[in-house]
């Protein structure tokens, strides 16, 4: 453990910031994943609307800094293609 006080504070703030990042990454990922199962279950409405309510959700993200801009554009896009794939079959 730390011996300076400032080293502990740091600590601390890291343990909360770590905490608040896997708890908002979760969300992500959980998000994504309703997207995902809806496509593959070949449920064309609730697909998009899953897709909508994810769009906000992967946005959120990179106002908070969990993740970059373009990582986040590049979700909407594959996730979005893979529901506008599904009209075409």
């Amino acid at each position: 453990m730390a011996n300076i006080k400032s080293a502990e504070k740091r600590a601390q703030q890291t343990i909360k910031r770590r905490a608040r990042n896997m708890a908002a990454r979760s969300k992500l990922r959980t998000a994504i994943k309703s997207v995902v199962s809806a496509v593959q279950a070949g449920d064309k409405a609730d697909a998009a609307a899953k897709l909508k309510a994810a769009a906000p959700v992967i946005d959120s993200m990179v106002n908070k800094g969990v993740i970059h801009r373009n990582k986040a554009a590049r979700h909407k896009s594959h996730l979005s293609a893979r529901v506008k794939e599904m009209g075409a079959e």
